[in-house]
């Protein structure tokens, strides 16, 4: 799974990268280096202006923790901030947004841990592990977004009454990230980000062909600050490498 990662590029930098037609610059988030569920994240979409119907490529802020148009409420979306790849497209969670509410997640890099065994006095831990990739390129992880519609909200133009959420595809681990965890977030690469971001584009054998390649293999992995592990710590030096025990 991926439940931590880091982003820390400026929306600014990011709508440059994805060549986003539209951005609210009131709309912003600060760096982090411990994302965590439930986080606004940013996400770069695809949707048809409302007056023209022109297609624009978006940069928003988005609840990570998919929220299903039927849920209840928005307690579920904590569970499902991942959604694997081998079956995204038929869970009933995720196939409506799989087919038409596609995005991409910047990210620098997520965690993994990797469980220590105890050792002498030493008592057993999870160590954690910053996987990023190599060249040191943002990584634009697959995801996927919804809407929610609060019913505790009387109106719908009542901009309280809509939730925006999303989720991250993961797939098998490969190169040494499958050495830490079983399972890591899925990159779209840069020449089909066009094609995942298509909202017109809904052939599922087409959009799974997209999920191949996790980041191209060309990942680096080590071993950073246990402060990670506490969602309230942030700051550069979670990312201070420190000595596998």
């Amino acid at each position: 799974m991926c439940g931590r990662y880091v982003s820390t590029r400026r929306p600014q930098d990011l709508a440059g990268l994805f060549q986003v037609t539209r951005w609210n610059p009131e709309e912003a988030l600060a760096p982090s280096w411990n994302v965590a569920p439930t986080d606004q994240v940013w996400a770069v979409l695809e949707r048809p202006d409302r007056e023209s119907g022109a297609l624009e490529r978006e940069l928003r802020a988005l609840r990570w923790g998919l929220v299903p148009s039927w849920a209840k409420n928005l307690n579920v979306g904590a569970k499902m901030i991942n959604a694997r790849v081998e079956t995204v497209h038929e869970k009933p969670a995720y196939r409506r947004a799989f087919a038409k509410r596609r995005c991409l997640l910047p990210g620098d890099g997520f965690y993994e841990w990797q469980a220590v065994p105890a050792s002498g006095a030493a008592k057993a831990r999870k160590q954690p592990y910053f996987i990023s990739p190599a060249a040191g390129e943002v990584m634009a992880m697959a995801g996927l977004y919804e809407y929610w519609r609060d019913p505790a909200v009387a109106k719908d133009d009542d901009p309280a009454a809509w939730l925006a959420s999303c989720t991250i595809i993961t797939t098998e681990a490969t190169d040494v990230a499958g050495r830490i965890h079983p399972r890591m977030p899925l990159a779209i690469a840069p020449g089909d980000w066009d094609s995942w971001l298509d909202p017109a584009h809904q052939d599922p054998t087409e959009l799974r062909d997209l999920l191949t390649a996790p980041a191209a293999g060309h990942l680096d992995t080590r071993a950073v600050s246990i402060a990670v592990n506490n969602v309230r710590n942030n700051g550069p030096h979670l990312l201070d490498s420190t000595d596998e025990l």
